[in-house]
């Protein structure tokens, strides 16, 4: 019986193995043996979940061709990729009829944070492929929104052979769909006091692999001025979630030996939310903090003028959401009713319709509105474009952060302006399974508006699903706190 077992489980892998000629430069055409039915690669980060990433790499390098897993912490994936690829080229060329089968149903899976996963999709999306594969997300961080918003779940997975193969078979099954990808850019004229460089905790995060400096060749370098750039496919946040986000990457990177576990990393980011004010912001978090006292808004509904973008005095924190998973898995927009679509003009957040969804909040206890089954923050607009402007004078420095990897910003000490512009750019193919929660436009089952719409903001009991995977960080106060002590 055990022999039987055993010889099913290999015959299933055998779907997934991509064949030593293929990834190995300068090897012979080799058309005999089995066809892989759906060929991956596989990047881990084996530095994510504490012990979970080692552990992870090595099930599937004790699975798989060790070839065809990369740990992302000895190759750079745009390394792997422009190899592998050559190699199909090459292959194709010469008739190798694997090659041409595996350039068309190649898939990529990555196990890892949503700094991880963000940091491959860029690649992916920079590289331009001939044949872009479609991307699987292990969720292996502690927020984990990019793989809960298409089905792959929220909590960090077991690494026994038999969870690699039950996700393996879900690889297999997988659907594809499209998600719009979005560009950043960040200009100041080079500053007379001081300097405006992005600073992250400590180190560059992965997914800010490419917010960097533009070099003197780029296009849109300006003489005089500082330049970055980069991208992301989830949200761009800035304000107070920021901050306490900053607080808790930056205590991560001095003491990686306290955050090997979800639940205590999902309790230390909590307690930061209480320490750093998010909780009682009118008592600990000065006013000219406030989004409308930092910048002026601009946002370009579709191809057209720019409007200016009415932020309500109170809200320290705006979102610029792509996916419907965000502080743990939760939607800020939520689906508008009827009469909001036709009054204010809005839709469903899909992800695919060129839009980013911009989402205020008050404080973190605004934030816990979204347990409700449809509570949501307070909408602000939809845009294809949105641009920030910070002049002298509101603060020093904000927070802000991009698919979870946060950074703080100087702001102008000068009378010049720093300005931070986003914009769509084009499209990437993510998998998702039948739990996914992203909507696409072209869906004729995904919905268009809502029956009945809660539009208070007072507390409701999160669901079992919330409680249970510890999700919405950024609004959640630990049980051992009392509000009333912080200082």
């Amino acid at each position: 019986m055990a022999s039987n077992q055993a010889m099913a489980s290999s015959s299933f892998i055998s779907n997934f193995i991509i064949p030593d000629h293929i990834l190995v430069p300068g090897s012979l055409v080799g058309n005999k043996g089995h066809e892989p039915e759906c060929p991956v690669l596989v990047f881990i980060n084996s530095k994510s979940g504490g012990q979970l990433g080692g552990d992870l790499l090595q099930t599937y390098r004790n699975l798989l061709n060790p070839k065809q897993v990369f740990d992302l912490g000895e190759q750079a994936p745009d390394e792997v990729l422009r190899t592998v690829y050559a190699n199909l080229e090459s292959l194709n060329q010469q008739g190798d009829q694997f090659a041409k089968t595996i350039m068309k149903k190649l898939k990529l899976i990555v196990a890892g944070g949503d700094g991880t996963a963000g940091w491959l999709l860029g690649v992916v999306c920079d590289l331009k492929l001939s044949h872009p594969p479609p991307i699987a997300t292990v969720p292996l961080g502690t927020g984990n929104n990019l793989p809960f918003a298409f089905g792959w779940g929220k909590k960090n997975p077991t690494t026994d052979q038999g969870s690699v193969e039950s996700f393996l078979n879900q690889v297999m099954k997988a659907k594809e769909i499209k998600i719009d990808n979005w560009h950043i850019l960040m200009r100041m004229r080079a500053p007379k006091v001081g300097s405006c460089d992005p600073i992250p905790p400590l180190e560059l995060p992965h997914s800010l692999h490419a917010f960097h400096r533009v070099s003197e060749a780029d296009e849109l370098n300006m003489e005089g001025c500082h330049t970055f750039r980069g991208g992301f496919w989830n949200y761009f946040s800035m304000g107070m979630d920021a901050q306490v986000s900053y607080a808790f990457h930056s205590e991560r990177k001095k003491n990686p030996e306290k955050f090997k576990n979800q639940l205590v990393n999902q309790t230390t980011y909590a307690k930061l939310g209480c320490s750093q004010g998010w909780f009682l912001t009118p008592l600990l978090h000065r006013a000219d903090r406030n989004i409308a006292q930092l910048t002026k808004v601009k946002f370009m509904k579709r191809h057209g003028e720019w409007q200016d973008l009415h932020i309500p005095p109170s809200i320290r924190s705006i979102v610029c959401l792509n996916l419907p998973s965000f502080s743990g898995g939760l939607n800020p927009w939520g689906t508008p009713n009827r009469r909001k679509q036709s009054d204010r003009d809005l839709t469903p957040p899909f992800v695919d319709d060129g839009l980013l969804e911009i989402v205020g909040f008050r404080n973190a206890w605004h934030g816990l509105v979204l347990y409700a089954p449809k509570g949501h923050g307070t909408r602000l607009a939809q845009a294809h474009r949105i641009r920030f402007e910070f002049r002298k004078g509101a603060a020093d420095h904000t927070f802000m952060r991009i698919d979870g990897e946060p950074w703080k910003q100087p702001l102008p000490a000068d009378d010049d302006t720093v300005v931070v512009e986003i914009s769509h750019l084009g499209q990437v193919s993510m998998l998702s399974t039948g739990d996914c929660k992203s909507k696409s436009m072209y869906d004729p089952l995904s919905p268009r508006q809502e029956v009945e719409e809660d539009d208070s903001d007072e507390d409701a009991s999160p669901s079992e699903e919330f409680r249970k995977f510890g999700a919405a960080d950024t609004f959640k106060i630990p049980y051992d706190i009392d509000p009333s002590r912080l200082s």
